[in-house]
């Protein structure tokens, strides 16, 4: 009578089993280690596109015109059928609407989106006695202060007194002071303007 019951008592063991592990499996838990991706810049419907932004151009089912394309130092970008095509000063709407009457030309009824998925054009740099000099992307109505903070703090050695801001105005170089120790304790506020392209904050 045992040998008739053991292939059914085998038959329901491999049942049980796998639905067993099942519940016993914990939830898996996402990777820290894993890469996300990272997400396109909020970028103002009103800001002027620039050279070194990095475009995304979108013209719906036409995936040999469609692209990721950097703008060139003289502004412009090149497109297949279109070639050379002027980017710099124009917002992504109008852009987009530019592509779209030029490439009227060669398709029926164009749909073209454009992104700006790097600004590279609107930069501030810091030099000297900080922690991290180099470039940083102006933010709108970013300030001295403001900028500083990303620079990961001063050395030792830094003259806060004696902080100045660099900016061409008119073809000529001026300096702005900015006396941290004053501006942080709420005096001097006017030294903390708002910053311009191509700015360079100088810590000696």
């Amino acid at each position: 009578m045992f040998k008739d019951t053991l292939p059914l008592l085998l038959s329901a063991f491999l049942l049980i089993a796998p639905l067993a592990q099942t519940q016993e499996t914990p939830a898996q838990k996402p990777d820290p280690s894993a890469k996300t991706a990272t997400p396109s810049p909020v970028v103002d419907a009103d800001y002027k596109i620039g050279p070194q932004d990095v475009l995304r151009i979108d013209v719906w089912k036409e995936p040999d015109i469609s692209r990721t394309i950097p703008v060139r130092p003289d502004g412009k970008i090149s497109l297949p059928l279109l070639n050379d095509v002027q980017a710099s000063g124009l917002t992504a709407m109008q852009l987009a609407t530019s592509l779209r009457e030029s490439l009227s030309k060669f398709l029926t009824s164009p749909q073209v989106t454009v992104t700006v998925t790097e600004i590279n054009s609107r930069r501030v740099y810091i030099t000297g006695e900080v922690t991290r000099a180099g470039a940083l992307p102006l933010l709108p109505n970013m300030t001295v202060l403001q900028a500083l903070s990303s620079a990961g703090g001063f050395t030792q050695f830094a003259k806060l007194k004696n902080i100045y801001v660099l900016r061409t105005e008119d073809g000529k170089q001026v300096k702005h002071p900015f006396n941290y120790k004053e501006v942080v304790k709420g005096n001097l506020q006017e030294q903390n303007i708002t910053l311009q392209p191509g700015d360079v904050i100088v810590v000696p």
